[in-house]
C-alpha cells in the first residue's frame, strides 16, 4: 500500500486532471450549444414582418400588442360567429401544437386566437425571471383577449399553459365559458407537493446556464428528441423558435420563476366556477389518484375527467381524440 504522504500528489495531480478534464467538456458543450444557435434572428426578423392586430383579418399569424408587449398569434375564424376562443401552449412548443384544433374549431364556427406566450414571442422576452411568474401570465391571457375583443371566451391550455388556464378559470370567472385542461391539474392539487420540494428535472431547468446548454447542445439533438409526435411544420417551428439567442431563457424562466410564483400561489390555487374538462394521458406523471382527488373537490362547476392512451404530449399522441372531447365539452355552450 502506498503510505498516505506519497499519495498525496498523485491524488492532487488527478483531481487537477479530472477538473481539467470536466471544465473542457463543459467548454465543448458550451461551444456546441453556441454554434447551434441562429446569431441572425431570421425567426424575429419574419415575425416583426407580420402584420399588427386583427381588424379585418380571418386567418394567419399576426403581432398583438397586448400587456406592453407584442405577441406573435395564430388567429382564425374571426369572421365566424360563433363563441370565442383561446388556446395557451406548454413547454418545448409554440401555438402551432394547437393546429388541428385550430382547423376543426373554425370550421364548428368558433373565433380562435392562439398565441405565442411569454418569453416564446420576440416581442414578449421579459430578461427579469419575476416576470414570468404565473399571475404575470394569467394577465398576457385576459390582456390579449381585450386587444382581439374577445369580452367573453372558452379557454383551452396545455403544460405550462394548462397552468396559467386554470389561473384564468380561477382569477376571471366572468371572462371564461367553458374551461379544458389538458395534462396539468389544478395548482391546488399539487401545491403542497411542490412546496415540499421541486421534482429533479425541473432542479436542472432552473439551475443558470445549464439546461440552456443541454437543449442546444448538439445542434438541438435533444430538443429535436421532444417531438416525436409533431408533425414536420410543428418541429420546424419550435427549432426555428429555440434556435435563436435568448429564447430558451425566456421558456425556462417559467420553471425560474416557480419559487417565487409559489409565495403567491393563493391567488390561482382557489376554486374554480366555470365547467371544466379535465383531459390526460394514462401515462401521465403528473397525475396522481390523490392529485385528482383534491382537485375534484376544487373545481364547483360541472366537472368532466377524461383518460386517455397517451403519455403527456396529449395532443400530438392522440390529436383526433383530443380535438373531438375539446369540442364537445366546448359545445355544451355557456350555463345560465
Amino acid at each position: 500500500m502506498v503510505p498516505y504522504h506519497a499519495a498525496v500528489p498523485w491524488l492532487k495531480r488527478l483531481l487537477v486532471f479530472f477538473s481539467i478534464l470536466g471544465f473542457a467538456g463543459l467548454a465543448v458543450v458550451a461551444a456546441s450549444s453556441l454554434l447551434a444557435l441562429d446569431w441572425d434572428r431570421k425567426h424575429t426578423a419574419e415575425t416583426e414582418g407580420l402584420p399588427l392586430g386583427v381588424e379585418g383579418r380571418s386567418d394567419g399569424i399576426v403581432r398583438i400588442e397586448a400587456n406592453g408587449m407584442i405577441f406573435r398569434a395564430r388567429v382564425a375564424g374571426m369572421t365566424n360567429t360563433g363563441p370565442a376562443l383561446i388556446l395557451l401552449h406548454g413547454f418545448p412548443e409554440t401555438s402551432a401544437m394547437w393546429l388541428p384544433l385550430i382547423d376543426a374549431a373554425v370550421a364548428a364556427g368558433y373565433r380562435v386566437v392562439a398565441f405565442d406566450q411569454r418569453g416564446y414571442s420576440p416581442g414578449a422576452r421579459p430578461d427579469d425571471v419575476a416576470a414570468y411568474q404565473t399571475l404575470e401570465l394569467v394577465g398576457d391571457v385576459v390582456a390579449i383577449a381585450d386587444a382581439v375583443g374577445f369580452d367573453r371566451f372558452h379557454l383551452v391550455g396545455h403544460d405550462w399553459g394548462c397552468i396559467v388556464g386554470w389561473g384564468v378559470a380561477i382569477a376571471h370567472p366572468d371572462r371564461v365559458i367553458r374551461w379544458a385542461g389538458l395534462s396539468i391539474p389544478h395548482p391546488g392539487a399539487l401545491l403542497a407537493d411542490l412546496q415540499e420540494g421541486l421534482p429533479s428535472y425541473i432542479k436542472v431547468f432552473t439551475a443558470p446556464f445549464v439546461p440552456e446548454a443541454l437543449l442546444s447542445f448538439n445542434g438541438m439533438a435533444n430538443l429535436r428528441g421532444s417531438y416525436p409526435n409533431s408533425t414536420p411544420e410543428q418541429r420546424a417551428e419550435y427549432l426555428a423558435v429555440f434556435s435563436e439567442p435568448g429564447a430558451l431563457t425566456g421558456a425556462l424562466d417559467w420553471y425560474r420563476a416557480i419559487t417565487s410564483s409559489l409565495e403567491g400561489a393563493e391567488a390561482v390555487a382557489g376554486p374554480v366556477t366555470v365547467p371544466t374538462l379535465f383531459l390526460y394521458g394514462e401515462r401521465e406523471g403528473w397525475v396522481t389518484d390523490k392529485a385528482l382527488a383534491k382537485q375534484r373537490m376544487l373545481v364547483t362547476a360541472p366537472y368532466e375527467e377524461l383518460e386517455v392512451d397517451a403519455a403527456h404530449f396529449v395532443m400530438q399522441q392522440q390529436p383526433d381524440e383530443v380535438v373531438a372531447a375539446v369540442l364537445e365539452h366546448l359545445a355544451g355552450g355557456e350555463l345560465p
